[in-house]
């Protein structure tokens, strides 16, 4: 704030020194008008542009300063051990051959024989 104040100031004495310069030279002149082309009206000119600029500048907000965002350090991730894993051969088979199964044999029951074809059973037994 102080600074701008300053600045405004020292603007505003630099034109209040230079204002009455085309005063005096024509003072001392005494109405005479001899070469001046209108040189005084140009500088009165300059000096008020830079007198705008000068105040502008003083008056402007300060220009935004964008800074990079903090970095992010990322925590390492844990360590942990874990063994490899460990492979184990299968256990052995042994291929034995298959256990002998003994089947008792099939109980012996009397069929009697099938008759001849066309044969007719004999009272008192037998056929004719």
């Amino acid at each position: 704030m102080i600074k701008r104040m300053l600045l405004v100031g020292t603007v505003l004495v630099a034109a209040l020194a230079a204002a009455p310069a085309p005063a005096q030279a024509d003072w001392r002149g005494r109405g005479h008008h001899h070469g001046h082309n209108g040189s005084g009206v140009a500088l009165g000119a300059l000096l008020g542009l830079g007198a705008g600029v000068a105040v502008g500048a003083a008056l402007a907000p300060p220009p935004r300063v964008y800074y990079a965002p903090p970095p992010v350090y990322y925590a390492p991730p844990p360590v942990v051990y874990v063994p490899p894993p460990v492979y184990y051969a299968p256990p052995p088979v042994y291929y034995a051959p298959p256990p002998r199964v003994y089947y008792a044999p099939p109980p012996v029951a009397y069929v009697p024989p099938a008759p001849p074809p066309y044969a007719v059973p004999v009272q008192g037994g037998g056929w004719k």
